[in-house]
């Protein structure tokens, strides 16, 4: 008994020390958005780190700051009307891996930001004044892209950006106008990332969510609208992989895609459950997973995506780009995906972003979902399950045409960056599979609101396929299906089958 009532008075003292707050006001923080609060700030964590942790306070007011470090058994709590507000000025930020950000922790444990206040990077402000830095000759033009004309990803500002850390909680706080990504977790472990709200079309490169080579990853109840992919899976590391990610009842808005697995795949990804998720305004897909750096990608579960005004559903490719001279082409398999809703618009979905996605420098119709791997090396082993795609049709053959009698014609492409277009006009409206080993397709109803030239389905170079109760609706073409070097085919409508 005395035994049991030490340890908890150890834990109760512990959970005190914890708790203990420290307010940036008693450090010399003004918050009235113009003076420079960084060491202020900064002296904050320190103390509240030097006595063993607790709550690093952000009040009611707007703190300008460049950037900030956090330390083990910190929290960093912003209140309601609390603005951390970013600077503008680049040399106010420093990095602690490839590109600079706002707030930062490289092997710290024991971390948090929370609160109902706000992190402002001003992103947009920021980038223009590091692009104003290339025209008067203060940057190297390795830093500028002269064909985006725009500074580089590592010369813009990140939110957040974590190195190596373990035992992460961010909560409820809202992160708006990034220069660059809004926040990224690399080599981390145990991260919660619950309710918080992404509000960044400052500029481009927004991705909302960037988790790269984690572990035990929990990413729920979060609002994204960036200008750039929602959630995106990374993994950036040859010796590293992300493993046991979980992302559920998210809402995303995304000028480009809104879950994403890729497109650094160097160790790989395994293990991952994204369910009950709501994607709308989206321009490319509502859910992407790609391998093409050589990793592996494998045991992925998608349940309850429903997804409208979004320019495509379902993109899976691997492809092989060549990116670390130890690594050959990779491997994806053991892929489930159900309980599926996409409509895809005829115009582009993120018409009113203020950060669009680059518009196609070539004619094309509507893009079919598409299953893709390369030769010698098929997509293995993937169930798509109750599964609705609403289509707008109109694909006409005189705006693009890849006739049936030119399949051989289509790119292969594996080392393009990898995105449903990348193939250009494709021979199907539905779905588009090459290269595939073990595809069940199980309640699938695809739908045209208007004519299209092409056929629903196109299979080319594809084994071991099952089809189960697939519904067409609104094309009255007799063959939707069409076959060509496929092989053990099941499927329970032979009379819709041609074979090329």
């Amino acid at each position: 008994m005395r035994i049991i009532f030490f340890l908890f008075f150890i834990l109760l003292i512990s959970a005190t020390v914890l708790a203990q707050d420290y307010n940036i006001l008693d450090y010399g923080a003004i918050p009235d958005g113009k003076t420079m609060n960084t060491l202020s700030i900064q002296k904050t964590i320190d103390i509240a780190n030097e006595k063993g942790g607790g709550r690093v306070i952000i009040p009611q007011g707007r703190f300008l700051s460049g950037s900030i470090y956090l330390k083990s058994n910190v929290e960093l709590h912003l209140e309601k009307n609390a603005v951390l507000l970013g600077s503008t000025n680049v040399e106010d930020y420093s990095k602690v891996r490839w590109w600079k950000a706002f707030i930062l922790a490289k092997e710290q444990s024991n971390i948090s930001i929370t609160g109902r206040g706000e992190i402002d990077g001003q992103g947009r402000a920021l980038a223009l004044k590091v692009d104003s830095l290339f025209y008067a000759g203060k940057m190297d033009s390795v830093n500028y892209s002269l064909s985006e004309r725009r500074p580089k990803e590592r010369m813009r500002t990140q939110l957040i950006d974590l190195l190596s850390c373990k035992n992460i909680t961010v909560k409820n706080v809202l992160l708006k106008n990034a220069a660059c990504w809004v926040q990224t977790y690399d080599k981390c472990e145990s991260i919660v990332i619950d309710s918080v709200r992404v509000e960044s079309d400052a500029y481009w490169n927004n991705d909302g969510i960037d988790i790269s080579d984690c572990k035990n990853v929990r990413i729920t109840n979060c609002i994204i609208n960036s200008s750039d992919d929602g959630i995106c899976i990374k993994s950036h590391s040859a010796k590293h992989f992300s493993d046991s990610i979980y992302i559920a009842n998210c809402t995303i808005r995304s000028s480009a895609s809104a879950i994403k697995l890729g497109t650094m795949s160097l160790g790989g990804f395994k293990n991952i459950t994204i369910e009950h998720i709501k994607v709308y305004d989206t321009f490319r897909s509502a859910i992407a997973i790609e391998c093409v750096d050589g990793g592996f990608l494998e045991n992925i579960v998608v349940d309850d995506i429903q997804a409208v005004n979004t320019g495509n559903a379902i993109f899976i490719r691997l492809g092989n780009r060549k990116r670390h001279p130890s690594k050959a082409a990779g491997t994806l398999k053991n892929i489930l995906i159900k309980n599926i809703k996409v409509e895809v618009p005829f115009e582009r979905p993120d018409y009113e972003y203020e950060i669009r996605g680059p518009a196609l420098p070539f004619f094309h119709n509507i893009f079919p979902s598409s299953i893709t791997g390369i030769p010698g090396h098929p997509v293995e082993n993937v169930t798509l399950e109750n599964i609705e795609i609403i289509y707008p049709g109109r694909g006409n053959s005189g705006l693009a045409n890849t006739p049936l009698s030119r399949l051989d014609r289509i790119p292969e492409e594996e080392a393009k960056y990898p995105e449903f277009s990348m193939f250009g006009e494709l021979p199907a409206w539905g779905f588009y599979v090459r290269h595939v080993d073990g595809l069940t397709l199980k309640n699938i109803k695809l739908k045209i609101q208007f004519p299209d030239y092409r056929p629903a389905l196109v299979f080319d170079d594809v084994k071991n396929v099952d089809i189960q109760n697939l519904s067409i609706e609104g094309d009255e073409k007799p063959k939707h299906i069409i076959l060509h070097d496929t092989s053990d085919v099941k499927i329970d409508n032979e009379k819709a089958v041609e074979k090329l």
